[in-house]
């Protein structure tokens, strides 16, 4: 896999995990509103790499032990492809000082 792949990878991992700390904020928000249903974000893996979050109404009801859980999850992830992400930028980086020298 390529630099540009490795950080389009971890870039779309970044962006799953903000999609899902969008939807348990509007769980945590909305815990209260008669007839809400709770939204479930699914992580499903794209071609040639990556994920996508697919946000979907469930007939669960909102535990906020279950939504603190999860928001700490995605927390976690989001830091982790931060961590390859800017790994990758650092290469390209190293790479570029030598293609200059």
């Amino acid at each position: 896999m390529s630099i540009s792949g490795i950080a389009s990878t971890a870039l779309s991992g970044m962006r799953a995990q903000t999609t899902r700390v969008s939807a348990i904020a509007n769980n945590i928000a909305n815990s209260s509103t008669p007839g809400y249903a709770r939204l479930n974000t699914s992580l499903t893996s794209v071609e040639p790499g990556g994920v996508q979050a697919v946000v979907s109404p469930t007939a669960s009801d909102i535990d906020p032990a279950t939504e603190l859980a999860d928001l700490i999850e995605a927390e976690q992830s989001y830091k982790a492809n931060a961590v390859v992400f800017e790994t990758g930028a650092d290469m390209w980086e190293m790479l570029m000082s030598i293609k200059r020298d």
